[in-house]
């Protein structure tokens, strides 16, 4: 069974699994069921496109999350791969920094969520480099999207890139910060 650290990490699997007709969820039904003594979230739901119904079941992780981060712990994830979580990160910089360049500075922290969110997947992304390694090693790459995102440029999964594109985003971020303060 999956085993899934938070209700955002067992979400992004799910928005990386579409239907086999392609077409992303939109809506899924969602339950906890104790089989057992064991906490399992059920997710259900209709494809929109071609009606398949869809389940994904996710062990609850008993290591929760802490406020600095939205997937997980300080382990890996066992359910996505280092090649996912910066394609997550890629996808939600790029909607949310082309959303910037045209946004008043007063609107900016409309932003702000996505932002955080990408820098969320990118320091997941980091998890996966072992203790004094300057690199992910190849086969941490489990998937089919995370195989091509390593093969076109294996360099994104060095720790220099890491740390540099990690301190980018976070600069990026207090400027939203600094330049549209979030309203309460």
């Amino acid at each position: 069974m999956l085993i899934a650290r938070s209700t955002q990490e067992a979400h992004l699997y799910m928005d990386l699994h579409p239907c086999v007709c392609g077409a992303p969820m939109a809506e899924w039904q969602h339950r906890l069921d104790d089989r057992a003594g064991v906490l399992v979230s059920v997710y259900e739901g209709v494809c929109p496109q071609c009606g398949r119904t869809r389940l994904f079941e996710f062990l609850v992780s008993g290591d929760r999350p802490s406020a600095q981060s939205a997937f997980g712990g300080p382990d890996a994830s066992r359910i996505i791969d280092p090649g996912e979580f910066l394609w997550a990160s890629d996808r939600v910089s790029t909607a949310s920094g082309l959303q910037l360049l045209h946004l008043p500075l007063a609107e900016q922290s409309e932003v702000r969520p996505a932002t955080a969110y990408a820098i969320a997947a990118l320091e997941e992304v980091a998890k996966f480099l072992p203790e004094g390694a300057d690199e992910i090693p190849a086969d941490r790459f489990t998937s089919e999207l995370g195989r091509d995102v390593y093969t076109k440029d294996p360099t994104r999964f060095t720790r220099e890139d890491i740390g540099a594109a990690l301190e980018l985003k976070r600069r990026i971020l207090a400027g939203i910060d600094r330049l549209s303060p979030p309203q309460d």
